[in-house]
């Protein structure tokens, strides 16, 4: 492992400047990325400095610098985790054997196809979020955004550099094609669905950040575990830079929260809308959404795919020291099945559900937030709890998609879908209602726009009231 080295165009912590050749190529690489980020990163803000912390290390004592940055300059790096001496793979057929520092010939296919789903999703988000800024509530969220951005420009850098060192033509070929797909473009998609959602509002971003960050979080927990050794190592780091993208999230949801019960018991009739702010029934309506949309990131709840990459090392389970069990060859799940208009648990090979028992870790880390936004709720004295809708609701993925179920689980028919959706679901009109909230950026120092509440605490001991970002209007 060699010592971190920040003086050079590319900061890394693995001896980049030993092989010429590689250097070469990602140095080749950076201009594309900064074209790319430029027309797809935060639009009207790269220009203004931004308080944003930077990695410049792997040692948890300090492994972050913060300061004032233009975003073109950020100090994209490649960072990967100490190694672990002696390290073994801790699941499936290959369990016990010495890991992989480089990649079997007859897992490079599929590993390069996980190293790129993985990677299309950091910038499709950048490019989801970058109309975000011209409608801020405040320059300390518009520091948060862009702070997630960046970080997911490094994660980007983290996949590419896994790509061009491992896994030659092919996998510079990938690196190009990371930064030719588009969000939501038509013609060139990115590969997951919930990164082609349009997000347009900061009540969307609050709940991607808290849903689809916390996806992330899991798919980097269960790669974390990989028998390809600098797989493992880079999401090990990536997960420490991803906490903050969900504290975003997780604190965001409850400053809307706060303010939607301050403005419910403002008002008469207990309308928070009428008082300009958001009502938690159209919170709920958001979360519905994102939830479902976030659940289907997992795939399909029995899957060979995932019975495979267990097999062979590629992909575990979410810390996986927890389990006594590491080969899954004999285990069981019971996963409900829809058949003939009912559920029906169905025992499933343990291997054949690795996406479930994935999806099971999830759902309880998401139930811990909404917990703490209805305590914030009760406390307020404000009769309303959210809840998580069930898994089978608004899927798009596995054993639920094409069928129809409400927000508790039970099958419903097409026809009462269709009638239905609009109060599970946020409507154009919800949308067109929020939006409307968020016509106009709030950039003096410590204001917050009407509809949110302010943050508890400001940044790395700043106060709220600091100027996180310094923005000439």
């Amino acid at each position: 492992m060699s010592s971190v080295v920040n003086d050079t165009k590319i900061p890394n912590n693995v001896d980049l400047s030993s092989d010429k050749r590689l250097q070469r190529a990602l140095e080749e690489w950076q201009p594309n990325f900064i074209n790319w980020w430029m027309e797809m990163g935060p639009e009207g803000y790269q220009a203004d400095d931004v308080y944003l912390r930077t990695a410049t290390s792997v040692d948890h004592e300090g492994w972050a610098h913060f300061d004032y940055v233009k975003m073109p300059e950020y100090r994209w790096g490649i960072f990967l985790t100490e190694p672990v001496k002696d390290r073994t793979v801790g699941f499936g057929d290959e369990f016990g054997k010495p890991v992989w520092q480089q990649v079997p010939g007859e897992h490079r296919n599929t590993l390069r196809r996980l190293i790129v789903t993985q990677g299309d999703t950091e910038p499709a988000s950048v490019e989801q979020q970058r109309l975000l800024g011209q409608t801020t509530p405040s320059l300390y969220d518009l520091r948060n955004l862009f702070q997630v951005n960046v970080e997911e420009g490094r994660h980007l850098w983290a996949m590419v550099y896994l790509l061009h060192s491992y896994f030659g033509r092919d996998g510079r070929e990938e690196a190009e094609g990371l930064l030719e797909r588009r969000s939501g473009n038509p013609d060139k998609p990115r590969i997951l669905t919930t990164f082609n959602e349009p997000c347009e509002d900061w009540l969307s971003f609050f709940m991607f950040t808290y849903f689809t960050d916390r996806d992330g979080k899991y798919q980097l927990l269960a790669l974390a575990e990989s028998a390809f050794d600098p797989l493992a190592r880079t999401t090990r780091f990536m997960l420490t830079e991803e906490a903050h993208h969900m504290f975003v999230g997780e604190t965001g949801v409850l400053r809307v929260v706060q303010r939607a019960c301050e403005l419910t018991k403002l008002d008469p009739n207990g309308d928070a809308r009428a008082q300009g702010g958001i009502d938690l029934g159209t919170l709920q309506k958001y979360m519905n959404f994102w939830f479902s949309s976030s659940l289907g990131l997992f795939g399909g709840e029995v899957s060979s795919n995932a019975a495979s990459f267990f097999a062979s090392g590629l992909k575990g389970r979410a810390k996986e020291d927890q389990y006594e069990d590491h080969l899954a060859l004999t285990g069981t799940m019971n996963i409900p099945h829809f058949k003939d208009g009912r559920i029906i648990d169905e025992s499933v090979p343990l291997r054949m559900a690795m996406n479930e028992v994935l999806r099971d870790d999830y759902v309880i880390d998401c139930q811990r937030g909404v917990d703490k936004w209805n305590r914030a709720i009760k406390e307020a004295g404000v009769d309303v709890e959210l809840t998580l809708p069930n898994r089978r609701f608004n899927r798009g993925v596995g054993l639920y998609a094409g069928q129809h179920f409400d927000p508790q689980g039970n099958p419903i028919t097409a026809a009462e879908w269709s009638a239905r959706q609009g109060d599970w679901l946020p409507t154009e009109a919800d949308r067109a209602y929020v939006k409307s909230l968020m016509t106009r950026p709030v950039y003096e120092p410590g204001k917050m726009a009407h509809w949110i509440a302010p943050p508890k605490q400001g940044i790395k001991g700043r106060p709220v009231d600091f100027e996180y970002v310094r923005h000439t209007v």
